[in-house]
């Protein structure tokens, strides 16, 4: 029974940035009561992320997440332009079949975006709500939110901290952290400029005697600047900084002298780096922010938590419908924590990379020879395409993640499905359209695959059954692939059965043999 300033859902997210949101959108979408609270009454317009990668690109699409314009195939010149600590020269590279590697949206855009699949699809979005407590219960969580009417008490099987780097959803669970202290300084804003000095600063990442300049240009016709001084130490995170002590610092670090006439959104930051020891406490979850924080360089930060959210999205659906239990909800941290990890390893490398001593010269062009160099191939398992030697670009764009597995000797569990077209019955198709409805999807290629059928029969209703034709670049007779484009098995892992049985739990419901027998190419079972 729910009381007064009550409300109860099977998973509560905490945080309505693009994580929260996204994670929202998922599990409405597949079924789940979900509330979301964010202290915020409106999304902010303060500039943040704009880059999107290449991996994160490719599982939007299968989830339909993006619209239709950024959904287009690449094409086979599917490449793009980035760089690697500053140094240019790094293309970052995706299938023909997939849409363009790099996505340059402002992050307000994509939390909009996400607000409205959430709330269409059903979540319950409380905005101007700020959690107090959290404690567990036999039931899952009760957690306390300070409102514009009072407090709201919250009960749900499960909750997520998407709640930013200073995650209260992260402290009231007591999930540690490890933490790499700051290093060096950084301001930020959006400004306007002098003519003259405009010209002195042309958009682009400028590397000085002291520092790093980093300049792009306004849709209003105002400059977004930020800068990185590795010699000063961090300051006071929360003083706030003045447009004077941003034009101090541009100067310093340009070596001439800066007039910024007007600015806005300014703000500071540091290379202080978080990755928490768990992803997973129990009922509680951490995304996004509230899991890990690093330099804002690469563009790998927004792209790292929407990762996280379609990683776990899914199997939250699935546990909280009773048709997943703990194994499938601990694979979340497994596989979500040693991705961040690179992240944050491969972000404190840059910020090394940056640093204005000349003794690194040396490493640094050695750097730039790797970033250009590389020859065409693809990933494993037949998985990725693109630049095969360019292990940066691939890295960047965490096109080269290769899940935990439980089959070492399968060539196809763990990998990315890349986007290939499909025959079946119904249609003409392909892989990012079949997953697009969320629920795993057993492909079954040709006859030989048919053999598989009555394995799956038990998980028919979970399933999503497809029958299409051989298909020459995938040499495989069967394929389960989960709803985030990774290969869940493959006839080279081991049984069917045993893997179904680890992701849902138990021999699940018989359906009628004639259930999947009548189930036509591209229909689901159940």
């Amino acid at each position: 029974m729910t009381r007064p300033g009550e409300a109860r859902a099977r998973v509560l997210v905490v945080g309505g940035g693009p994580v929260g949101m996204l994670l929202a959108a998922e599990l409405a979408a597949l079924g789940t009561e979900v509330v979301l609270v964010e202290g915020r009454t409106t999304t902010s317009e303060r500039p943040k992320a704009t880059t999107l990668h290449a991996r994160t690109v490719q599982c939007l699409a299968r989830r339909g997440h993006l619209p239709d314009h950024l959904a287009q195939a690449g094409g086979d010149a599917n490449t793009m332009p980035f760089h690697f600590a500053g140094i240019p020269g790094l293309a970052i590279t995706a299938p023909p079949t997939e849409p363009q590697p790099v996505l340059k949206v402002p992050q307000a855009e994509w939390e909009r975006h996400f607000e409205g699949r959430a709330r269409a699809a059903g979540a319950r979005v409380l905005r101007g709500h700020r959690v107090v407590g959290l404690d567990r219960t036999p039931e899952g969580v009760r957690v306390e939110a300070q409102g514009p009417r009072g407090t709201v008490t919250l009960h749900a099987r499960y909750a997520v901290g998407a709640d930013g780097a200073r995650s209260t959803v992260r402290r009231l669970a007591g999930i540690e952290s490890d933490t790499w202290p700051a290093t060096a300084t950084a301001l930020m804003g959006q400004v306007r400029l002098r003519d003259e000095h405009a010209r002195l600063l042309p958009p682009g990442w400028h590397r000085t005697p002291r520092g790093w300049l980093v300049v792009k240009e306004a849709a209003d016709g105002s400059t977004h600047l930020r800068t990185l001084n590795c010699d000063r130490p961090p300051g006071d995170r929360e003083r706030p900084v003045t447009l004077a002590e941003l034009s101090q610092e541009v100067s310093y670090l340009a070596g001439h002298d800066i007039t910024l006439t007007e600015g806005r959104w300014l703000s500071r930051f540091s290379d202080f780096s978080r990755l928490a020891r768990t992803f997973r406490a129990g009922p509680v979850f951490l995304a996004g922010d509230a899991a890990h924080v690093h330099f804002p360089v690469g563009g790998q930060g927004l792209s790292t938590g929407l990762l996280d959210a379609v990683g776990l999205g899914w199997k939250l659906a699935l546990a909280a419908a009773g048709d997943a239990g703990d194994e499938l909800l601990d694979t979340y941290d497994a596989e979500r924590r040693p991705a961040a990890r690179r992240v944050v390893d491969n972000t404190r490398a840059q910020v090394a990379l940056m640093r204005p001593d000349p003794a690194l010269d040396p490493l640094r062009d050695l750097i730039a020879g790797m970033l250009t160099s590389g020859e065409d191939g693809s990933g494993a398992g037949g998985a990725d395409g693109g630049r095969g030697g360019d292990a940066f670009g691939l890295m960047i764009s965490a096109q080269d993640t290769v899940l935990p597995t439980r089959s070492p000797s399968s060539s196809w569990e763990g990998t990315f499905l890349r986007n290939v077209a499909l025959d079946t019955a119904e249609g003409p198709t392909d892989v990012i359209r079949l997953l697009r409805e969320g629920r795993p999807l057993l492909l079954l290629l040709g006859e030989d695959g048919e053999r598989h059928l009555g394995a799956a029969r038990p998980w028919a209703h979970r399933l999503r059954v497809v029958r299409c034709a051989p298909v020459p670049d995938l040499p495989c007779e069967a394929l389960l692939v989960r709803p985030d484009g990774y290969v869940g098995w493959a006839p080279d892992g081991g049984a069917l059965d045993a893997v179904l049985a680890r992701c849902f739990g138990g021999r699940g419901v018989p359906d009628p043999p004639e259930a999947l027998a009548a189930a036509g190419p591209g229909q689901p079972t159940g």
